[in-house]
Parts: structure tokens; C-alpha cells; sequence
């Protein structure tokens, strides 16, 4: 997906982003896709699966990633 199929998906901004933060931005796709972006490079989009991103946010909650974010 391109260019303006890209833009006409509905991304959805967190509640907990505020409007001068960088944010993180998600929008569904048929088949169970799930595309996510950056409002500061939202040229950039990665492709996952829903079962990719549950697996992701409970890495997350579970601080496997935590060394990246010092």
C-alpha cells in the first residue's frame, strides 16, 4: 500500500499522546493487518499482524524492551 491508499486509512492516535509529543499512530487493514507510523516520520509505515502486535504489547508490558528506552 501506497501513497494515497496509504492515507486513506483511518489511523487512530492514543489518548495518552499529547499534541506537542511524538506519537505513535495505528490503523487496521483488511485481513486482520495492522499498520503502525510515527507522526515524526509518518512516511515510514511497518506491517504486522494483529496476532503480531498483541505479541509486541505484551513484550512491552513485560519490559523485554526496556534497555532501548535509556
Amino acid at each position: 500500500m501506497r501513497g494515497s491508499t496509504m492515507s486513506a486509512l483511518n489511523w487512530q492516535k492514543s489518548s495518552y499522546s499529547s499534541e506537542s509529543a511524538n506519537c505513535i499512530y495505528l490503523a487496521g487493514v483488511a485481513g486482520g493487518g495492522v499498520r503502525i507510523r510515527e507522526s515524526d516520520d509518518p512516511d515510514v509505515i511497518i506491517a504486522t499482524s494483529s496476532d503480531g502486535l498483541r505479541a509486541f504489547l505484551r513484550g512491552v508490558k513485560a519490559g523485554e524492551f526496556d534497555q532501548f528506552a535509556t
